[in-house]
Order: C-alpha cells, then structure tokens, then sequence
C-alpha cells in the first residue's frame, strides 16, 4: 500500500527563453504525471519566458501552462520569477529544453515524501553529448568545492529538483543568476535541511541550442556565475566568522 502523500499540490517551474520547439512535449510530459499516478504529482506548469523572441510563450500556454513574463534576464531570476507566480506546496524546478523526462517527477516528488525537504536529481549517466566536457568540468569542479568547504556530499549541481515551498522560503536565495543551484544546495545545508539526492536520466536537449554551452559567452557566463557564488558564500561566512571572535583588548 502507497504512503499517504505529505505534499498535495506541486508546482512544476519550467524557466525558458526561446525554447519553441521543445518547451511544448515538456509542459505536457509534466501535467501527464498528475494523470498518471494514485498520488497527487503536478497540478500546474508555470513556465518563465526569459525574454524570448520566439513562441515559446504561445507553445506552453496552448500546451497548458500558466505563463509569466520575466524580461531581466538570469536563470535564478526566471525561476524566481516562476515560483512567485505559483500556488503549490511543492516545487519541482524542469529545465525547457526538454534533457530532463518528466516522468522521473515521481522519483523526486516520493523522496520528498519521504521525508526530505530539498531533493536533487543526480545526473549519473547522461546520454553522449547531453553535457559537453566544459559542463561536465565546471559541475564536478563546483561539487567538489562545495564538499571541501562546507562537507556537502554534493554530487551534481542538479537543474531537476523538487523543494517543499516551507523550506525554501527559509532558504531566502539572494542569486538571480546562474549561482541559483549552488546557493540552494549550501543554504539549504547551513540550515540542516534534509537533503536528499536521487538518480535522474538526462538527455540530449529536443531540440535548438544550449543558452550555456551553445556559446562562449554562456559557457563564461555559467562558470563565473557558480564558482562566483561559491566564493561569496565563503567569503560571508568568513566575515561572519571573524565578527564574533573577540578582539584583544588595548594592552594584552
């Protein structure tokens, strides 16, 4: 017999910007789960259209999403902007170019239900050429910082996650960029969350081209974005560290 579910409505936060070809199988994919399944899955899309010039936005509301305008232009911020815009009680965060498969929802979505309050999926064995070597480098390198500094047993960066919206409202994320993932993953740590991390399948994207990896310019953008974010992280706690150690006093 199926656990009673401890979450009954979640939110599916697709960010986007020009993804006309594949954003429409992902919001549909997501709200086939809620069909699918005894336990409550997705009840809503709320896709952010990041300044697309394309019909992105037109593509996800026929195919059923809720659609929000976010002009300024960040992943974080388009997924800010996102959940804001949302109603649910749970928050599974999807990529729109369609690499992760809505189907694995459910494996997030039960760990939660579990008993975790922050869930990443684990990109242990993405398809050849979902990830190109730069992107596989900057993830390994971020996680592996992220275990030296702060003991995190990061294994994946993780786009797909599921987050209860109690304990994200407690992570007060500040980053409207591309540190989004990371500040999630050591707010979410610092504050003894339960984190829990789960395998995902990720794939090659439907179709188009990467905002990250398709450019030079996104591929800098990315890795300043996460490894600068490591860093201020460091360096708060660091200040805040030296705050509280008491000066010497004149004389000793």
């Amino acid at each position: 017999m199926l656990p009673s579910p401890s979450y009954t409505a979640v939110s599916a936060i697709v960010p986007a910007r020009n993804e006309e070809p594949c954003i429409g199988p992902v919001v549909c994919g997501l709200l086939a789960q809620h069909d699918s399944s005894a336990l409550p899955r997705v009840f809503e899309v709320v896709v952010a259209d990041n300044g697309s010039t394309d019909a992105t936005a037109a593509v996800a509301a026929q195919a059923g999403a809720r659609v929000v305008f976010e002009p300024r232009r960040g992943y974080g911020q388009a997924c800010w902007s996102a959940v804001q815009a949302s109603r649910g009680t749970v928050l599974l965060f999807v990529d729109g170019d369609g690499a992760a498969d809505p189907a694995q929802a459910g494996a997030l979505l039960d760990a939660l239900n579990g008993g975790a309050d922050l869930v990443i999926g684990v990109r242990e064995h993405p398809e050849p050429g979902a990830m190109t070597p730069v992107q596989r480098f900057g993830n390994a390198l971020a996680c592996a910082l992220m275990r030296l500094i702060w003991r995190i047993p990061a294994r994946d960066l993780g786009p797909y996650r599921a987050i209860r919206r109690d304990a994200f409202d407690r992570l007060d994320l500040r980053d409207r960029s591309f540190g989004w993932t990371v500040e999630m993953q050591v707010r979410a740590h610092r504050l003894g969350l339960r984190v829990a991390q789960v395998p995902v399948r990720w794939r090659q994207r439907a179709a188009g081209e990467s905002k990250i990896s398709g450019t030079w310019h996104g591929v800098v953008g990315a890795g300043v974005g996460i490894l600068g974010m490591i860093v201020r992280l460091w360096w708060r706690e660091r200040q805040r560290a030296s705050a509280v150690i008491p000066q010497p006093a004149a004389g000793d």
